[in-house]
């Protein structure tokens, strides 16, 4: 293992991190405070308490996760398509380090920067409502698998987009209406036996729901069903990322 190439990747794509903090650390702190403000604060002072807990409190796990995967898909991708865009990339790849240390590295970096600015949520958040966390080791485990695995296919659609127009499609067109209808900001058990069953559909509800079970006991699903589907999807992402290592799509043309 090239343990100085892994980190020469890793050192690189947090150094971009610290070039565009504004961008990268201070606006997402911004959007999220306004969510506290207008949900938390504005609407959810109008909201009796969901299962127990306040509305503010109750959000709290979907924004972070709403932002973790959003932070870990945009990283993951832009880290892999720059390269590419600018013809970089070859020297990498002719370089004597394996498609794992190129993977580790990128990924690693993504994943990170994403649970920084998580963590950097989860501060601000308490700041504006009381945040409790019964299941600490589960809340972690979801963060980091949650991480690993979103910026994993991060790096998936950095090598798949041909272009800035696809590079945005899936993180702008796909991610936020599946985050939204995920139960980040309600219960499905509020919604009608139908779109109950609708809900069950969509992988991010597995994720918010564990994560908020990590934090107040109360989950939508089962919490070992989510820790399995994440599971799951990340099994899925290594496997896809084993097949374009060892057929070069769009890495070696």
């Amino acid at each position: 293992m090239n343990f100085e190439a892994i980190k020469s990747i890793y050192s690189f794509e947090m150094a971009r991190t610290r070039r565009t903090l504004l961008q990268s650390v201070v606006s997402p702190v911004i959007s999220t405070s306004l969510y506290f403000i207008v949900f938390g604060a504005a609407i959810g002072s109008r909201i009796n308490l969901v299962e127990g807990v306040s509305y503010g409190a109750f959000i709290t796990p979907g924004l972070i996760m709403l932002t973790l995967l959003g932070q870990c898909i945009s990283n993951g991708s832009f880290g892999i398509y720059f390269p590419k865009f600018t013809g970089t990339i070859y020297e990498v790849l002719s370089a004597p380090v394996a498609m794992t240390e190129i993977v580790l590295g990128y990924v690693g970096a993504a994943a990170t920067k994403g649970m920084l600015i998580g963590l950097i949520i989860l501060a601000t958040a308490s700041f504006f409502v009381d945040i409790r966390i019964e299941h600490p080791f589960m809340m972690i485990l979801f963060f980091v698998l949650t991480a690993v695995t979103f910026s994993l296919f991060g790096f998936m659609i950095g090598i798949w987009a041909g272009n800035f127009e696809q590079l945005n499609l899936i993180p702008m067109l796909v991610v936020p209406p599946l985050t939204f209808l995920g139960g980040s900001f309600y219960s499905i058990n509020m919604l009608p036996p139908f779109w109950q069953a609708v809900s069950h559909l969509n992988p991010v509800l597995y994720l918010v729901s564990g994560f908020r079970w990590s934090f107040y006991g109360i989950a939508d699903v089962n919490p070992v069903l989510s820790l399995a589907m994440i599971t799951l999807f990340l099994v899925i992402c290594l496997i896809i990322l084993g097949w374009i290592f060892r057929t070069g799509y769009r890495l070696r043309n």
